[in-house]
């Protein structure tokens, strides 16, 4: 955790280094995680790390770069994540989400956000994505839920909210879910930011799954959110699980 003036200037300079780097690399990014946050709520936490976003196919050049200049770099999970240090501090970048869902395409870039950051200007991943990648996490070390509560509140009424329900479509219920939670956190505010019409959508699907037989299957999708809290379905009570990909 950043605490100090010193550190906050060392975190400062790192962060102003690393974009200049992934400038000079050609890369398309975008910034993410909790300056994307601050960018849409204005609450902000200092962290040593920056969170970078991109397409499968840039990854490789931000890697090659950094680690020609010097930096020690890191494929950490090839399926969504590399990494790049300089002491304490470091990038994550990021092009897909731990459960193969979240990949970023095209359209984050369509639709990303013109800012500044550190003095220089940036795109910051678009807030329909940011809800829908936030969505997914609720484990025991991290849950999202306020993130997610607090970029609705701020931004709410500028969310494009049929495109977010596209991207999360093959699992509106957990939109549902974020949705019943911000009417219990915000009582006086979610008649003016959520639209009745996504609710009462939602709320139909909800209703309609009484209308279908059971699946054949014992499916727990506990792992898509969880997947060390959820394992025990799988490795001991003989669920099947999934990772559902969307495009």
């Amino acid at each position: 955790m950043i605490v100090t003036e010193e550190q906050k200037k060392e975190a400062y300079a790192f962060y102003k280094e690393a974009l200049e780097q992934l400038y000079e690399s050609g890369a398309d990014f975008m910034l993410g995680g909790g300056f994307a946050t601050f960018h849409y709520t204005d609450t902000f936490r200092d962290t040593k790390d920056l969170d970078v976003f991109c397409k499968p196919s840039e990854y490789p050049r931000i890697l090659k770069h950094f680690a020609q200049k010097g930096y020690r770099t890191e494929l950490t999970d090839a399926r969504w994540l590399a990494k790049v240090f300089k002491g304490e501090y470091f990038i994550d970048i990021i092009f897909n989400s731990a459960n193969n869902i979240c990949t970023v395409d095209d359209v984050w870039y369509e639709h990303a956000e013109a800012g500044e950051f550190a003095g220089m200007p940036v795109k910051f991943i678009p807030a329909e994505e940011l809800i829908w990648c936030k969505a997914f996490v609720q484990n025991r070390e991290r849950y999202d839920g306020a993130d997610i509560n607090h970029v609705i509140l701020k931004y709410g009424k500028k969310l494009d909210w049929k495109r977010l329900l596209a991207r999360i479509d093959p699992h509106w219920h957990l939109l549902l879910a974020h949705l019943v939670l911000f009417q219990y956190v915000y009582p006086a505010d979610f008649h003016e930011i959520i639209p009745k019409w996504l609710f009462d959508e939602l709320m139909d699907r909800a209703r309609g799954q009484y209308d279908l037989p059971p699946a054949m299957e014992r499916v727990c999708r506990g792992p898509v959110i969880d997947n060390t809290q959820y394992s025990v379905d799988v490795k001991e009570w003989n669920y099947k699980t999934c990772t559902i990909k969307t495009i």
